[in-house]
């Protein structure tokens, strides 16, 4: 299956990239973002949060989506 995979904020710097497209045939959450800290190794060192569905969820939540955002911290003002 092929996940697509939405950055916001400071993770488009580190990916260079707003959004890609990336093989996944594992089941979670923390699989994928392994996946992604290979690719990606700078991602390791930034806070974020996943959005599966609109929904914030945990890294052992299963991927029924195949499209997932990745969430830097907010701040509102």
């Amino acid at each position: 299956m092929n996940l697509n995979i939405k950055y916001f904020g400071l993770l488009t710097e580190v990916t260079l990239c707003s959004e890609e497209t990336v093989p996944f045939s594992k089941a979670t959450v923390s699989e994928l973002l392994d996946l992604l800290f290979e690719k990606h190794p700078d991602l390791k060192n930034k806070d974020f949060q996943v959005a599966l569905n609109n929904e914030i969820v945990s890294k052992d939540t299963l991927i029924t989506a195949n499209e997932l955002a990745l969430l830097p911290p907010f701040s509102g003002g």
